[in-house]
């Protein structure tokens, strides 16, 4: 391969280059690995104790429902406070409640309300966890490489999101779910390892956390149409066409009449799909690319859950899986890029738990809608209902995209010089 060959595959990771987010997106790998793990044995425990489809509706919704009560606050607290120091502080607590889910498990005590508190544990954490993660890395890597920062941040996360399901498929059916707790408790090591690693630039805190300053950055986010239009768009199509994550329990366990390896499968279909999307993302793309990406990640997730919740054919139902995993990460991806680009620094933090709120804080109703729709009419149902909101987005964008044209082609003729005369 030739150096001008060469050089646009080392593009695709030159945030790399920075010594602070390589050692933050190695030690996120390991941890993330490690968290799918304990998703993957936590759906499956739950089902197992209570072979209920509502009670994962509910486990959703317990890990999800502090998101929604208080990112938003928490984008105001990740404005002002040391952000390595925050999220170090997020990923103790997170090592202490899987410490507390894997003794629970190993000495037989889980039950499900117990499992429920530790997942709404989990989701306060979250709360702030997500926020932070985000708007920390424009100063790890700088505007110029904050695009190629959040997709490889994506990458880390699919990854993980292929081998921790892989590796909890086959330890929770030989030696149950509380292997994936406790190798979930030890991945922390590495992130927290790192974090203490990392050097930034200094910055003095402040104290003044009012009510005011939140105001000021929901008047900011809903003042930019750009940031307006995807964090509403987001909060729909997150909200409740992302939900096949509480449902593939049932996949596996009711309709494909399988083990947990199944399941491991069924998840880590989709991450092999997600990677191929957070990688194609690598690469440099304009306003309008990134936009055409909304399109075609809507279309694609929507489609490949519609397909994956009919198909009774394995092989089909982990190509769907594939299909929608890609989807939803390139309209995920696209979505953070939009936001982040636009988006100025000293609102980042407000801005990014507004985009936490409408990602994953509206995931606790979307929880419920699906878990109550199976419960009484299948997991194939609540499936094509959220298909149905993801290809609802997509009607939308895609008349968004043509105004936009319009718009652009009429002051393109509004600009023009006019035409010499005769």
């Amino acid at each position: 391969m030739s150096p001008a060959d060469a050089l646009p595959i080392a593009g695709r990771f030159r945030s790399l280059r920075h010594r602070n987010f390589r050692l933050f997106w190695t030690g996120q790998l390991v941890s993330l690995i490690g968290t799918w793990m304990q998703s993957v044995a936590q759906a499956w425990l739950m089902h197992r104790l209570t072979d209920s489809a509502f009670m994962l509706g509910l486990l959703g919704f317990a890990q999800f429902i502090p998101v929604t009560a208080f990112s938003i606050w928490a984008g105001v607290i990740v404005d002002r406070v040391d952000k390595r120091r925050l999220l170090l502080i997020t990923q103790i607590l997170a090592f202490v409640q899987a410490v507390a889910l894997a003794a629970l498990s190993a000495t037989g005590h889980a039950q499900p309300w117990m499992v429920l508190a530790l997942a709404f544990g989990f989701g306060l954490v979250n709360a702030f966890d997500l926020p932070v993660r985000q708007s920390i890395l424009v100063e790890m890597v700088g505007r110029e490489d904050l695009s190629n920062a959040i997709a490889l941040n994506s990458a880390a996360f699919n990854v993980a999101r292929i081998l921790g399901p892989a590796f909890a498929g086959v330890l929770v059916s030989t030696i149950g779910e509380t292997g994936c707790f406790w190798l979930n408790a030890a991945s922390y090591v590495a992130v927290i390892a790192s974090l203490l690693a990392i050097r930034l630039p200094g910055r003095v805190p402040s104290s003044q956390m009012t009510l005011g300053s939140l105001q000021d950055g929901i008047r900011y986010a809903i003042g930019t149409t750009s940031i307006r239009n995807l964090l509403v768009l987001l909060a729909i199509c997150g909200g409740f066409g992302f939900q096949y994550n509480t449902l593939l329990p049932v996949f596996a366990r009711t309709i494909f009449h399988a083990d947990a390896r199944v399941y491991g499968a069924l998840m880590s279909a989709f991450g092999v799909g997600s990677l191929i999307a957070a990688l194609s993302m690598t690469r440099a793309l304009d306003r309008w690319g990134l936009r055409r990406n909304l399109l075609v990640g809507l279309i694609g997730s929507g489609v490949g859950l519609a397909l994956f919740a009919w198909s009774r054919w394995l092989p089909l139902t982990l190509a769907m899986g594939l299909l929608a995993g890609y989807g939803l990460i390139l309209y995920v991806a696209s979505t953070n890029t939009l936001v982040q680009m636009t988006t100025e620094d000293r609102y980042r933090g407000r801005v990014m738990s507004l985009y936490t709120f409408m990602f994953i804080g509206t995931t606790p109703l979307g929880a419920l809608m699906a878990g109550w729709i199976a419960e009484r009419a299948g997991a194939p149902v609540a499936t094509s209902v959220c298909a149905m909101f993801l290809l609802g987005g997509a009607l939308w964008v895609s008349a968004r995209l043509r105004f936009l044209r319009e718009q652009e082609a009429a002051k393109a003729r509004a600009t023009a010089p006019p035409p010499d005369e005769p």
